[in-house]
């Protein structure tokens, strides 16, 4: 399966801010970032230089892709069935990404990083609605249940995330999560007020229907 073998450290440098892509150490003192402010690459410690409006829509789509995880083509795909489904093309194209079954597993706390929850999907641990599911953009939708494979031996592991992330790592309110029972309820399908502001979803829609 094609994903970004591209050194993570380096995607947030390019980026000029975290994308939190390797857990626990975005929140540490070793964190790129903290350490070097400045792009990779010779001409790096000159800093950030100015940035045409082109050059603005470009980074924003390249923080998107580095942030969940996608390709190219997935985030142009996920940008054409936004506008197809009416209504708000950003909202839709943020909707679309959330509800992906690696950014529940993450946004949960099962794992550090959307790339390790990819990772605990691919191999067969989670079950949506009593049914296996290895496919980690599968869409999940409003009063779906997302528990652990019974047989799965990563329980263990996945407790050890929760404590770690406790507190840098919030579930947000569409979704109710049982720690007891390594249970995810999706209560609800996300509104405009709670998708994530870190990222300016108008820069990405202007950069695809250019």
């Amino acid at each position: 399966m094609a994903r970004t073998t591209s050194p993570k450290c380096k995607l947030c440098r390019r980026e000029g801010t975290k994308l939190f892509l390797k857990g626990e150490r975005c929140f540490s003192s070793k964190c790129a970032l903290v350490k070097k402010k400045y792009p990779p690459g010779l001409h790096g410690p000159k800093g950030y230089p100015k940035t045409s409006e082109y050059g603005l829509q470009l980074r924003e789509k390249q923080k998107i892709k580095r942030t969940y995880g996608i390709l190219e083509r997935q985030l142009k795909n996920y940008f054409r069935k936004a506008v197809k489904t009416g209504g708000n093309a950003e909202e839709n194209l943020l909707k679309f990404l959330e509800q992906r079954l690696d950014n529940i597993v993450y946004r949960a706390g099962f794992a550090p990083s959307r790339a390790a929850a990819r990772q605990i999907v691919n191999h067969g641990h989670i079950r949506v609605n009593n049914r296996r599911v290895d496919i980690p953009s599968f869409q999940v939708k409003a009063g779906d249940e997302i528990n652990l494979r019974p047989t799965s031996k990563i329980a263990k592991k996945i407790r050890e995330n929760i404590n770690v992330n406790q507190g840098k790592i919030k579930p947000p309110d569409w979704l109710s999560f049982d720690e007891n029972q390594l249970t995810i309820k999706i209560l609800r399908t996300l509104n405009s007020e709670e998708l994530p502001k870190s990222l300016d979803y108008r820069l990405i829609i202007e950069f695809y229907s250019r």
